[in-house]
């Protein structure tokens, strides 16, 4: 709990920053860089989480890594982070500041699940379709379950659509189970 509080108030931080230069989307471009390079690599994630590593080897390794890739602001926020001990939460201020840019740019993740990769021609125009429904800006988050046999399932906000062939399977078996009680 008090790490999300935490990664919340450096999320919104850096946010505002953002916001200030009107530049949400270059801030999170360069913030998503660092996760997928670093942070989405669990030895990455449990280096900088251990408190027996040097502070100056953590930003070396940033700095090596990232050094004129990313804007001199966001490496100063990666610094502030690791001097305040707070770079160990960098996943979840990422999904935080995510989540605000989302807000203010009125732009809503649809959590897609299939059984089977999406084509690019398939997503267009799955997130088309559910601009349409909803009126608003769609992004498409994607997930594999073949579990789900088929189909998709879409999640947005707190709505769910099944469309899954186990979905639908279920369905059946809930209306056959029904009916042959009233038999």
């Amino acid at each position: 709990m008090l790490n999300i509080q935490l990664a919340a108030k450096y999320a919104t931080a850096i946010f505002e920053i953002a916001k200030d230069e009107n530049n949400l989307d270059g801030y999170d471009k360069d913030l998503g860089r660092v996760r997928a390079d670093v942070f989405a690599i669990p030895e990455a994630v449990k280096f900088f989480q251990n408190p027996l590593i040097p502070q100056q080897a953590k930003k070396d390794l940033l700095v090596k890594a990232f050094d004129k890739e990313i804007s001199q602001t966001v490496m100063n926020f990666l610094m502030l982070l690791v001097d305040k001990k707070r770079i160990g939460v960098f996943n979840e201020i990422y999904d935080i500041f995510t989540s605000l840019k989302n807000k203010e740019q009125g732009i809503l993740i649809a959590d897609v699940t299939t059984a089977f990769p999406l084509t690019k021609k398939q997503q267009d125009a799955l997130t088309k379709k559910l601009t349409s429904l909803t009126k608003c800006k769609i992004k498409i988050r994607t997930h594999k379950d073949t579990s789900i046999l088929g189909g998709l399932i879409v999640k947005i906000g707190d709505k769910r659509i099944d469309g899954s062939a186990a979905g639908r399977l279920r369905a059946l078996q809930n209306s056959l189970s029904v009916n042959s009680t009233g038999i």
